[in-house]
């Protein structure tokens, strides 16, 4: 059996396992294309397997190199765990906490961050905005620390969940629209509009989808995105509307123009919160995440600033 096979192999077999290149897995590892290789060949020598199907580039992994890629995940989160424990140890944090995040999500994360930061001042964090359905495979495969979500029969598997707010769905249209006098606005009244919308590919619109379902409409958007920023664009540059989670009114506030006005509710509101691997032991990323989830009362602070804006709105 092997006996001398090198955590660093292993960190250039998952670059080739993400970037699926040599080359750019060599980038990303800041070392030549032949350096790369060689310890890809050395890696394969000392198990006696063939990890990687070459041809004059690339090709994928054998069936054994796939489970190679599976075990070399494991133990670089492992090594990577080990390290934080020890800063952890030391009394500071100084690891990079990997964040996945919804779209609709993404506009609350500052909140997270901010507070995971101040109780961690020499670590950085760094979000990206996923699908949930990517954000379950990159938990899965270690390449994220936690995911920012929904926590409903779409959750992944294996994870440990904390609840942090509701969404609660508002209309947002220019403010001389008729709709827009109502004290809440039924979503087959909300079709006729030119709506801006997320991707069906987004759970928030299989979620919309439902709810115009529910009132026996199947709409048809104006426009569809894949962020929430590229949606308020097209809404403020426009006079088009769009159905918005309350908890981007913090950070996005409502166009100039515009006014927000609350949608029928159907059923309960879509829970969103942190998810992390459910393993032993805990990563300290995760764990310190989950702590900051747990600690901050996120919903409060969306609903507050939703109450304001909409007594504002009402006076």
């Amino acid at each position: 059996m092997a006996n001398d096979v090198l955590l660093q192999h292993l960190d250039y077999l998952l670059a080739l396992a993400t970037e699926r290149h040599f080359g750019r897995a060599a980038a990303r590892c800041h070392v030549s294309q032949p350096t790369l290789s060689v310890a890809i060949r050395r890696l394969e020598r000392e198990l006696g397997i063939v990890i990687v199907q070459r041809g004059h580039r690339f090709e994928g992994f054998t069936e054994e190199g796939r489970r190679v890629v599976a075990w070399a995940q494991r133990i670089v989160a492992e090594r990577d765990d080990m390290l934080a424990d020890i800063d952890r140890m030391r009394g500071r944090l100084t690891v990079t906490a990997r964040l996945g995040a919804i779209p609709t999500a993404v506009p609350a994360s500052p909140f997270v961050t901010a507070e995971f930061l101040q109780r961690n001042p020499a670590a950085s964090v760094r979000i990206e905005a996923l699908s949930s359905r990517e954000i379950a495979r990159r938990l899965a495969d270690f390449e994220i620390d936690g995911g920012l979500t929904y926590l409903d029969d779409e959750a992944p598997p294996g994870t440990k969940l904390v609840e942090m707010y509701r969404e609660q769905y508002v209309l947002v249209a220019p403010a001389d629209h008729p709709l827009m006098g109502e004290s809440k606005v039924a979503w087959s009244d909300a079709a006729t509009l030119e709506l801006c919308v997320l991707t069906p590919t987004m759970r928030n619109r299989r979620i919309l989808d439902a709810n115009m379902a529910a009132e026996g409409v199947n709409f048809r958007p104006a426009v569809e995105a894949d962020s929430v920023d590229a949606l308020y664009a097209h809404v403020a540059n426009s006079r088009r509307a769009t159905i918005a989670s309350t908890a981007w009114l913090p950070q996005l506030g409502v166009p100039p123009g515009f006014v927000a006005r609350p949608m029928v509710q159907h059923g309960p509101r879509p829970a969103i919160g942190l998810v992390v691997l459910d393993r032993a032991p805990a990563s300290i990323v995760a764990a310190a995440l989950v702590e900051v989830a747990a600690d901050i009362d996120l919903g409060a602070r969306i609903d507050g600033v939703w109450a304001q804006m909409s007594g504002r709105a009402g006076r």
